[in-house]
């Protein structure tokens, strides 16, 4: 024994009674398997990290090129001949060939690159020169006045064919890289072993007479349209003596025999004022417009929509004061109509139809937006073919690129300063080039790239005065079926979107999800437990498409055709589980001791189904009284007024108001006189205490109502407007369901997480399980309730499949709950698969992506910040 004792305490690793001791040093295994754990943690975390950065920049690499403007690629100036007083020119889309016309009817081409001189076909005008030159937007179709008071039409434009490789004509020599010619045309090599062939196509028709007192023509402009079986040519002329005409011939061509029948119809514009000297004229595509301005400023609008009785339809000053107007056009689309001075000011008018416009046909000219200004007189203009971009030029050889949607100047370029006035300057088809020609046979062309000239930082989040609106606007259009179209790419009504879906999401889930939690936690019988919370955290697993698809298909045309009765559930249903609250209180001890548990659980429901059929038996009745009759029509306004719907609003206010004032008031002596009653008659004297509450309510929030109705508000036309059957009521519903698990899960186990021993504290104090759990366990678990809130809204905000099928999908500034809306990531969803790679849209989304990603960022940073301040408070516990 004494052997023994002295092992013990020489530490043989034996007990005093001769039992082995365990050994107190960790093993090997244990300490590697930490090790490995430690850095695979660490490793895992710090690749999450990197992963979210790389996206961060992947994303913004995309976006940053939407905002670098544009660059000048070549340069070119040289000298073409013959050196005449130029009528027109023009380009090919391919920047291969320029064409210039002369007054006396010399079509010559030449090629952009090199000026090597190509092609030459000359009309005959019979010794005529013309007078006056107009041509379609796309230059190819001109029409030439003349002094005798003719005009002649001609086609001249590049012809283009893809030919083999093989069909280069013999002694075809190089220009370029690129590029060979024959004399007559250019052949450019292509991918794919092929050529493509340009050369000029040009044709002239007869001289028609327009002037029948054979005055010369001074100004001219031509529009081309119809289909091919009927063609239509619609022109305007103005001659010497300030007549305008206005013309239009209807061509029907037979397939069969291809015989056309031609149909002229003719009339006078009404007389401009004595004197006018006319310096521009313009007619829309239609010819239903037509504009003459005078070098004073004055523009005269005329409607021509009844084409045998124009009229004036308005005039006004473009340039009021000594500022002469020099020149005039219209831009892509023909609803802008640009004005240059002679002081360098660019001005861009829209024609609209405003209220009160106190014209003939009411509509009304509108100065929009002044561009940048020239520092010397503007000489010339040209608008692209393709989108809102135009080009300016002054007399000291400033040319300057700009676009109108983003009001900004994109690229300056410079040549000599004019000495003529025959210079003529177009904008490329693709808006890759501009070209410059004078009478002396001096060409300047440059070539530059542009991708993205209607984007700005004004454009994406500001307030833009679009063609064709009242007034500057957040909108949000990425595309249509016409070049015409005008892009729009606010983000600013998707990000509204984005922040109304989660909100009216929210205001629904987070009340079910956090009282859920609360009952689960510090009430429900733990085997119920068990069942509920998987039954629960199962619904998360639920596909947002399939919840999606169920709005769309079924629960928006039952919200929209039983709207009443579901407006009503959100009264009914808390005001009948109150009730059964009460009730439930008035029953005998041993009553509920019985029904505690699994059959009270079942009661729960039996409640909810009776508020629910409560509503739908009640709702006809309902839509009667509060929205005289018809919801639908009262929301459009077309019945009623909005009392009814402010009391409904204003009531839970008043009621708290009342309960407030009941509180502060006799509140505790109510509650000391509660205490002294048995516990069958207490919770009957409450009850009764709460419906004459809430009367008490019903009558303030009467009174505030009627009120609010007698000095004039209104609350339709804000959060309640026009229904529509896929709108934000029905995303709450579904989106919040799909959001319920989530902050339910989370909030439930932040709330069991407080121990039990201030649960225990609290009772003992007299406090009662309710008061316990709203005034004790929640404040404690606030941090974890706050993170499951916010990761709620985390889910909310970047929802996709639900939005695009519940919410109709339409990108718009309106708090309405019964409109729809538009996500960032629903827009995403939508228009990426259709969205070419690199263009504007392409980087739009990604942009939009970004914007996503920021705001998701900054929710979480916030919402970390204040969770942090929570968890030191309840660590203070």
């Amino acid at each position: 024994m004494a052997s023994d004792a002295n092992d013990a305490s020489n530490g043989t690793g034996k007990t005093a009674i001769g039992t082995v001791r365990r050994r107190k040093a960790t093993s090997a295994s244990v300490l590697i398997t930490d090790k490995i754990a430690d850095w695979g943690i660490t490793i895992g975390g710090l690749m999450v990290i990197v992963a979210v950065f790389g996206i961060m920049v992947f994303l913004t690499q995309v976006v940053v090129p939407l905002f670098q403007g544009g660059d000048l690629e070549t340069t070119r100036s040289y000298s073409v001949t013959p050196p005449k007083p130029l009528a027109w020119t023009n380009v090919d889309e391919y920047q291969t060939i320029g064409i210039r016309i002369t007054a006396d009817g010399q079509v010559s081409t030449f090629h952009l690159d090199t000026g090597t001189a190509l092609d030459s076909v000359t009309f005959d005008f019979g010794g005529a020169v013309a007078t006056a030159v107009g041509a379609t937007a796309r230059r190819n179709n001109i029409a030439f006045g003349f002094d005798d008071g003719t005009v002649r039409f001609a086609v001249i434009e590049p012809k283009v064919e893809i030919l083999t490789g093989d069909s280069l004509p013999v002694g075809a020599r190089e220009l370029n890289d690129r590029d060979l010619t024959d004399g007559k045309a250019v052949y450019s090599r292509i991918p794919g072993n092929q050529l493509r062939r340009i050369s000029l196509d040009a044709r002239v028709d007869e001289p028609q007479t327009i002037s029948e007192a054979g005055q010369p023509i001074i100004a001219i402009d031509y529009r081309t349209g119809g289909t091919v079986e009927r063609p239509t040519r619609s022109f305007v002329t103005i001659d010497a003596t300030g007549v305008a005409r206005i013309s239009r011939t209807e061509t029907q061509i037979n397939l069969l025999t291809r015989k056309a029948t031609t149909r002229v119809l003719s009339s006078t514009l009404p007389e401009l004022s004595a004197g006018i000297q006319v310096t521009n004229v313009l007619m829309t595509g239609q010819a239903d417009q037509v504009y003459v301005a005078n070098e004073t400023g004055d523009i005269y609008r005329y409607d021509t929509r009844d084409f045998a009785a124009p009229r004036l339809a308005e005039k006004f000053d473009a340039f009021p004061g000594d500022q002469r107007l020099t020149v005039m056009g219209f831009l892509n689309g023909e609803q802008g109509l640009i004005a240059g001075g002679s002081e360098g000011t660019v001005r861009v008018f829209y024609r609209l139809q405003p209220e009160n416009a106190g014209t003939e046909d009411g509509y009304k000219l509108i100065l929009i937006r002044e561009l940048e200004a020239h520092d010397s007189p503007v000489v010339n203009f040209a608008s692209s073919q393709r989108n809102k971009s135009l080009v300016t030029m002054d007399l000291n050889g400033n040319v300057w690129l700009r676009h109108n949607t983003s009001n900004q100047t994109l690229l300056k370029l410079k040549r000599e300063p004019l000495s003529d006035e025959g210079t003529q300057m177009l904008l490329a088809p693709r808006n890759d080039a501009v070209l410059v020609a004078d009478a002396g046979g001096q060409v300047n062309f440059w070539s530059f790239y542009v991708p993205h000239p209607e984007v700005t930082a004004e454009t994406i989040f500001g307030k833009v005065w679009y063609e064709g609106y009242l007034e500057p606007t957040y909108t949000w259009q990425s595309s249509s079926g016409t070049d015409v179209f005008e892009p729009k790419f606010s983000l600013v009504p998707l990000i509204f979107g984005t922040l109304k879906a989660t909100v009216y999401s929210l205001i629904f889930a987070i009340p079910i999800a956090l009282l859920g939690a609360i009952y689960t936690s510090e009430f429900l019988h733990s085997r119920i437990r068990s069942t509920v919370k998987p039954v629960m955290e199962m619904m998360e697993s639920l596909p947002t498409v399939v919840l999606g698809f169920i709005a769309a298909l079924l629960l928006a045309p039952i919200v929209e055709t039983w709207i009443a009765a579901v407006l009503l559930a959100f009264g009914a249903l808390p005001l009948s589980l109150m009730l059964a609250a009460y009730l439930w209180q008035a029953l005998p001890y041993q009553w509920k001791l019985r029904l505690d548990g699994i059959p009270k659980f079942c009661l729960m429901f039996v409640t909810v189904a009776f508020g629910c059929y409560i509503a739908y038996a009640a709702g006809p009745l309902f839509e009667n009284v509060f929205f005289y009759g018809d919801l639908k029509a009262w929301t459009n306004g077309d019945i009623g007024s909005g009392l009814p719907f402010l009391f409904l609003v204003l009531l839970p206010l008043s009621f708290l108001g009342v309960s407030y004032v009941f509180a502060r008031t006799i509140g505790t002596s109510y509650r000391l006189a509660l205490r002294e009653m048995s516990q069958s008659q207490a919770p009957l004297v409450d009850m009764a205490r709460w419906i004459a509450m809430l009367l008490t309510s019903c009558l303030v929030s009467y009174i505030l109502a009627a009120a609010l109705t007698a000095i004039g508000y209104d609350p339709r036309g804000g959060v309640v407007d026009t229904y529509v059957q896929r709108n934000a009521l029905v995303v709450g519903f579904v989106m919040g369901f799909a959001v319920i698990p989530n902050i339910y899960t989370l909030a439930e186990d932040a709330l069991n997480a407080v121990p039990s021993s201030l649960r225990a504290a609290s009772l003992a104090a007299g406090a009662t399980p309710w008061q316990t759990a709203m005034w004790v366990v929640l404040p404690t678990a606030m941090s974890g309730v706050f993170a499951a809130v916010m990761i709620g809204m985390g889910r909310a905000v970047g929802e996709t499949m639900i939005v695009v099928m519940a919410a109709g999908n339409t990108p718009i500034l309106d708090w309405n709950i019964f409109n729809g809306l538009r996500t960032l990531s629903a827009n995403i969803a939508v228009e990426l698969p259709e969205a070419v790679q690199f263009s504007t849209l392409y980087r739009m989304l990604f942009l939009a992506a970004l914007t996503l990603f920021a705001m998701t960022f900054v929710i979480n940073t916030v919402a970390e910040i204040i969770r942090q301040r929570f968890r030191k408070r309840a660590f203070q516990l």
